[in-house]
């Protein structure tokens, strides 16, 4: 089985759509995470990860907007989780509040979550890939996302992955990640794609956004 993986998609539609352009042929599209925050097309975005994934976990940001104080000591969040909450139809809001924390996929063998499979919230950085196996006693592996950095690695025949952020990259690399998982082959194929970010750069500015959402956008951070 091929498993497209998504994760912190955070509002970026011509991110979004430059990623799906790029698909190979899957069997199934899994989103961890983050569909909204910081960008300007929260609405857009959540309606098209509804019409293509299979399975979607909630974000941190995804909670954040029946409740955007949770980013009080962030004020660039929370300003875009403000304006992410005055976009959305009641419908869209219910759908996100409505996430699950955790999913599997692949006949149950692997789990699928945002953050970390037991502490909510936390970053895993690439370099505590190691520590993770412990978890996943039941699992052959792991989707995560949550930190916006992309790596794979298989530890203790246990294949971890985080596919990246599509809509806010923080690893220095600009263009939008994600990557595809082969169950059968257990591999990892982690993708990157260009996208214009020219574009939403000026469209924070027009909505209103902190302009150090777009210049961000740029350097990859």
């Amino acid at each position: 089985m091929k498993i497209a993986l998504l994760s912190d998609i955070h509002s970026n539609l011509p991110a979004l759509e430059s990623v799906l352009n790029d698909f190979p042929t899957v069997d199934l599209v899994v989103c961890a995470g983050d569909v909204v925050g910081y960008n300007p097309w929260p609405a857009e975005c959540v309606d098209r990860i509804r019409s293509i994934a299979d399975v979607v976990v909630q974000g941190n940001h995804d909670e954040a907007v029946e409740n955007p104080s949770a980013f009080d000591a962030n004020e660039m969040a929370r300003e875009a989780i403000e304006f992410t909450a005055e976009k959305l139809s009641p419908d869209q809001k219910q759908w996100l509040h409505g996430l699950p924390e955790s999913d599997t996929i692949a006949d149950d063998s692997f789990l699928v979550v945002h953050s970390h499979p037991k502490i909510s919230g936390k970053y895993v950085f690439p370099s505590e890939f190691p520590n993770l196996p412990r978890y996943l006693d039941d699992y052959r592996g792991l989707v995560l996302g949550h930190t916006h950095l992309q790596h794979s690695a298989e530890i203790d025949n246990k294949i971890i992955v985080n596919p990246g952020s599509v809509g806010q990259p923080r690893d220095s690399v600009r263009r939008a990640g994600y990557a595809v998982l082969d169950t059968v082959e257990q591999d990892v194929d982690c993708r990157r794609v260009e996208y214009p970010i020219d574009c939403v750069i000026d469209r924070i500015e027009e909505v209103g956004l902190p302009e150090e959402l777009g210049s961000r956008l740029r350097e990859g951070k």
